[in-house]
This record gives C-alpha cells, sequence and structure tokens, in this order.
C-alpha cells in the first residue's frame, strides 16, 4: 500500500481500519484485495493517488454491497474486478446487473451509467468503468447493503465483527500498534451484534417455551409405569416453561 499510495497511504490504511463495517472485511483482507487492482487504477488516474484511494475504496465496497444483496459469491466478484483491471469483460455477467460478459454489453452498461449520471464513462478507463458500475448498482438499491447489514442484521454484525476481531489481533502484535483504537471498534462491534443477536434468542426461547409443554403432554401418555415417580419432577420443569411462555 505504502508503494503504490505513497503520501495516501494512509488514507488507504483508514479506509482498512474501517472494512469491518462498511465491506465486511478486517484490515489486511482489505489491503490485499485493493493492491490486486491499484496498479491499473492509479494507470486509469494519471497517478494521483488521493484519487485512486478513494477509487479503490468504493470498488471494494461496491463488491461487497453486490454480494450481500445479489447473493454471488464474493471470490466471482473479485475476479470480474480484477478481469476488469485487464480490459477482459467476460465476467460482467459475475455481477448480474443485467448485462452480459463482453466489451460490447460493459459499453452499454457505461451508456447507462451516463443516463443517470450524466457523466460520460470510457470504457478504457479503469476508473470510469468502475464508477460506472456503481452508478448502476446505486440506481438498483444496492448500494450501502453491507453497511446496513453489519448494522442491523445477525450475519452482517457477527461478520463485522470478525473483521474487527482480526483488526485487533493484528494491532496487538504490533510494537507501535493503536490497540486502544482497535480495543474500541471491537468492543463496538461486538455491542451491536449483541443487540442484532439478544432478540432471535428470545424469539427461540419463547417457541420453545410454547412447544415443550404440547410435546410433553404427547410423550406423557406414551410412558410406562415405570416413568410415574419421575412425572412430577418433570412436569415441574414443563410449568417453568409454561410460565416462561407466559
Amino acid at each position: 500500500v505504502d508503494t503504490l499510495f505513497k503520501d495516501d497511504s494512509g488514507t488507504v490504511q483508514k479506509y482498512a481500519d474501517d472494512a469491518y463495517k462498511t465491506a465486511g472485511l478486517s484490515a489486511n483482507a482489505y489491503m490485499s484485495q485493493v493492491t490486486s487492482f491499484s496498479a491499473s487504477l492509479l494507470q486509469s488516474l494519471g497517478g494521483d493517488t488521493a484519487a485512486a484511494a478513494d477509487a479503490a475504496n468504493q470498488a471494494v465496497i461496491d463488491m461487497a454491497d453486490n454480494a450481500n444483496k445479489m447473493g454471488t459469491s464474493i471470490g466471482s466478484i473479485q475476479d470480474a474486478y480484477q478481469g476488469f483491471a485487464k480490459q477482459n469483460y467476460t465476467m460482467l455477467d459475475n455481477l448480474k446487473l443485467g448485462y452480459g460478459g463482453t466489451k460490447t454489453e460493459m459499453e452499454r452498461l457505461l451508456a447507462d451509467a451516463t443516463k443517470f449520471s450524466g457523466i460520460e464513462y470510457n470504457v478504457d478507463n479503469l476508473a470510469d468503468v468502475y464508477e460506472a458500475i456503481h452508478v448502476i448498482q446505486t440506481e438498483m438499491g444496492i448500494t450501502g447493503t453491507t453497511a446496513e447489514e453489519a448494522a442491523s442484521t445477525i450475519e452482517g454484525s457477527t461478520a463485522a465483527m470478525k473483521g474487527a476481531w482480526s483488526n485487533w489481533l493484528a494491532e496487538i502484535g504490533k510494537t507501535d500498534g493503536d490497540v486502544a483504537g482497535a480495543t474500541k471498534k471491537l468492543t463496538d462491534s461486538i455491542v451491536v451484534a449483541f443487540k442484532n443477536v439478544v432478540p432471535r434468542v428470545g424469539e427461540i426461547m419463547r417457541g420453545l417455551a410454547a412447544s415443550i409443554p404440547v410435546l410433553w403432554e404427547g410423550l406423557k401418555a406414551e410412558l410406562p409405569a415405570t416413568f410415574d415417580p419421575l412425572i412430577a419432577k418433570i412436569e415441574a420443569v414443563v410449568g417453568w416453561f409454561n410460565g416462561l411462555s407466559d
């Protein structure tokens, strides 16, 4: 990242630190993904490292959003984006945006994006390609789904917590790591995940509380007489579940 982005390396690292909630990735996974296509992105932007840092961040978030919204594996989407960096459009249909895997179809995507944004895009410019995809995904309601899920769903918040945990482990392994900052982000992610999980646990417990007494009534009639001494004890437990259900 330092080699590619030079004075703007810090910007990329800041985006990487927040990727656990914006893209569901650890900082290391984020930076590894960014560096896979950033050389081509920098070239398309005339070496503007600040613009490339922002464009790369948006591209990574767009990939995560597409995977979350469309159900495609993130690996397939990453392959497509890396292909675009080599002007290979055969995997455009991996994004499930309604465009086939050809250069002509990518040009059609860019033309459609121009209709929405009023900006002309060049298929031979990688930054334009990534931006046009972002425009189309925004129009389709895909943009922002990863961050939304990280804040409001069990799967999304636990993925964010996993990323924050990886970041925390990385920071405590550094001699100059920001352990306090990483700890706060980890704690915040745990709180969000806990808030999302607790209501579901309550629903499960209420479901069990309602079904166990019914199940017991059916089983009790089938028990042999040798179980009679235990029935009173079992019914006490079942009564507790009845109370829980109420």
